[in-house]
């Protein structure tokens, strides 16, 4: 099975008195892979997947995303490629709180053409966002009438997941996205995630501190075998 991201001697620290930064010595993601990893708050986890979306560049390495290194290419290239590509569930779900829940849906077909069109016509387009709401949990009043900041945490959740998977991605990248769910919730949720991902024939690279998760995913990696805090001068002082 060929891999839809490789790392290889990447590191990365945040600038400022008392930065943070990981190291990657080398890591792989096949296609179609599901893979959950593990470790405790602050351990880097948000940073490692800020790194593979692109939302930030290493300072070396590489990050090799569909065969593109993302080390080499300007913030600009790395918004493009990461809207065409890669569904992102943030943990703050960042959606537009004074925007409708379908136009949330919608909005990474604005900046993703060859997504737009796996799509469709503007209406084909909607209808496929009212699709995925409505498996993931949403009925058509939330749909219709509400914008996403009238919305309980847990909506807002699964709106942001919607946004992830709308245009068929070919890597879903999710920051604790059943956090705000009961268990339940949670079973139904991974089952129409998943559902949506092997339809899509995507992979997924999800972080959760829920362990109980495991079973449900190809693979269970803990942070630590992936990444380790990166060294600093004034740490070894």
């Amino acid at each position: 099975m060929s891999n839809i991201l490789e790392m290889r001697d990447v590191a990365f620290a945040w600038p400022g008195r008392g930065a943070f930064g990981i190291e990657v010595a080398d890591f792989k993601l096949a296609a179609r892979e599901k893979l959950l990893l593990i470790g405790p708050s602050g351990s880097g986890k948000s940073t490692l997947l800020a790194l593979i979306a692109g939302i930030v560049a290493p300072d070396r390495g590489r990050i090799d995303v569909l065969g593109t290194d993302l080390a080499a290419i300007g913030p600009a290239a790395r918004d493009r490629f990461r809207a065409e590509h890669i569904g992102v569930i943030f943990q703050m779900f960042n959606l537009l709180p004074y925007g409708s829940v379908i136009d949330n849906v919608l909005l990474p077909l604005s900046f993703a053409p060859s997504r737009r069109a796996r799509v469709g016509t503007p209406d084909a387009a909607k209808a496929e966002a009212t699709r995925l709401l409505t498996r993931l949990g949403l009925d058509e009043r939330h749909i219709a009438s509400r914008t996403a900041a009238n919305l309980s945490v847990g909506q807002q959740q699964r709106v942001a997941a919607a946004r992830a998977l709308i245009g068929r991605p070919d890597l879903v990248i999710a920051d604790e996205p059943t956090s705000a769910l009961d268990r339940n919730r949670q079973t139904a949720f991974l089952d129409l995630l998943f559902g949506e991902l092997d339809a899509a024939g995507a992979a997924l690279m999800m972080v959760s501190h829920d362990e109980t998760l495991a079973p449900r995913f190809d693979r269970v990696a803990r942070l630590d075998e992936i990444a380790r805090p990166m060294a600093f001068a004034e740490d070894a002082a």
